[in-house]
């Protein structure tokens, strides 16, 4: 359900944005917004869920995330679609927070690949079923409906979940409420006003705020050192593999986020196709990941998730080399470049996510699975987050503003030179995007053999380093 809604927001973007009436540098908070509060709120509930039952903060997830899809559907306007966005992503952000740590807590550390495995295959159907089903339901009854669907999944997500899934161990937290508070104001700062530069141009104010922004995180960081049960747990980075595997996944979410929203982009406003046909040759790759990460899941808990993770970093950064590739109109358009590129995407998200989610999992301490989950969805949430403004900003800035922003709502199909200017910010971003994926996979290499110690070992190590 969250997988699909990920995906389907995007090709609901252009109708969404029109029908209400609004504005881009507006409409973007509906995808912005859910991810700030997911970015904020995950590694919080991940510690509630240690603390109070990671079951009862999962299956309470289900509900709030179902109700809030439902009210999204019925928004009379964008502010209050954004608002209900936001209790949406606090819904998702119990979820996530706490579905690794279950998985955690019911499978032995040697399985634990094979399991996320599983997770990321159900990641990859959620993707498919929101690119075909976003693509119908908003061409045939508009997108409210994109909304709607979450309404009958949810209720049995519900039901399965209240049934089958129980609490096994709890272990008191201490809830860090300022922390929280610091990194919500600091990633607004910064998010916001990225956004603000990209739909209006530079200014100081601007600048002094994102600055003022990483200035908070800093402070954050110096700040969580000396703080019990802090926000972020510093200590967790003395172990190589958990601090590498949890940069290697931040690089991964902020080099390879936004890729698929620049050529969702490309698609529509150079080429020319609707969302529906745009997303259908993307779709590969989401069935591809389907179908190999149990595989790549087992894989990794025989030869470790160094290796394997490695890999699927280098095919993501495969994928956007081919992706540069492209043609800057419709009559150079390849569709076979996309569907190559997206089923090599396909396969790295199936090596990484199973093989570097086993691998944080595998080496944190049981009392602390939900933090250490919700820190690892932080972090990748982060990177999203800061993905998404910058390719906003390079792409707003290659061609008049207002003309990028009427591409962005599927308005305008670019011709003539303007489209040539935007391809060729499309491409800066995606190079980027290869620098960030390069610098992940030296990371993932350099996290050395994990160590699948027993849960005591771990406890004691970590009560040791608190």
């Amino acid at each position: 359900m969250a997988s699909a809604d990920s995906s389907v927001v995007l090709l609901a973007f252009p109708d969404m944005t029109q029908s209400l009436n609004t504005d881009v540098s507006s409409s973007i908070w509906t995808i912005l917004a859910y991810m700030l509060v997911t970015a904020v709120m995950t590694t919080q509930l991940g510690k509630v869920g240690d603390t109070y039952g990671r079951a009862k903060m999962f299956n309470a997830g289900f509900i709030v995330f179902t109700i809030a899809s439902a009210i999204c559907g019925a928004a009379p306007n964008i502010m209050f679609l954004i608002g209900f966005r936001i209790v949406q992503g606090f819904g998702a952000a119990m979820l996530v927070a706490n579905s690794g740590a279950i998985v955690a807590d019911t499978f032995p550390r040697e399985k634990l690949g094979r399991a996320y495995g599983f997770i990321s295959s159900g990641w990859g159907l959620g993707a498919i079923l929101g690119i075909i089903l976003g693509g119908v339901l908003t061409t045939l009854f508009g997108w409210r409906y994109i909304f709607y669907i979450n309404v009958p999944i949810g209720i049995v997500a519900i039901v399965l979940s209240l049934k089958y899934i129980r609490d096994k161990n709890i272990f008191k937290r201490n809830i860090d409420l300022s922390g929280m508070l610091l990194l919500a104001l600091a990633l607004l700062l910064v998010s916001f006003d990225a956004i603000s530069v990209a739909a209006i141009g530079f200014s100081y104010l601007d600048a002094s705020l994102i600055a003022l922004g990483f200035l908070i995180i800093i402070f954050l960081l110096w700040r969580e050192r000396n703080t019990k049960d802090a926000l972020i747990d510093l200590s967790v980075f003395k172990s190589r593999v958990l601090a590498f595997s949890i940069l290697a996944a931040f690089f991964v979410s902020l080099g390879y986020f936004s890729v698929f929203f620049m050529i969702t982009l490309y698609l529509q406003g150079i080429v020319g196709l609707t969302p529906l046909n745009a997303a259908l040759l993307l779709a590969p790759g989401a069935l591809i990941g389907f179908l190999l990460s149990p595989w790549m899941g087992r894989l990794s808990d025989k030869i470790g998730a160094r290796i394997v993770a490695t890999i699927g970093i280098s095919a993501l950064a495969i994928a956007v080399l081919v992706y540069l590739t492209i043609g800057p109109s419709a009559a150079t358009f390849s569709w076979t470049t996309i569907v190559l590129a997206a089923s090599i995407a396909g396969v790295g998200t199936a090596m990484f996510y199973p093989a570097n989610n086993s691998a944080v999992m595998a080496n944190a301490a049981q009392g602390a699975y939900g933090s250490i989950n919700g820190l690892l969805r932080t972090m990748q949430n982060i990177g999203g987050l800061l993905s998404y403004a910058v390719v906003i900003y390079i792409a707003a800035t290659a061609v008049p503003r207002s003309v990028a922003f009427q591409v962005f709502v599927g308005t305008t199909k670019l011709l003539g030179g303007l489209n040539v200017a935007f391809v060729s910010g499309i491409k800066i971003a995606l190079a980027g995007s290869l620098i960030l994926l390069i610098c992940a996979a030296a990371l993932s290499y350099a996290r050395g053999k994990a160590h699948h110690l027993d849960a005591h070992h771990h406890a004691a190590h970590w009560q040791k380093s608190k």
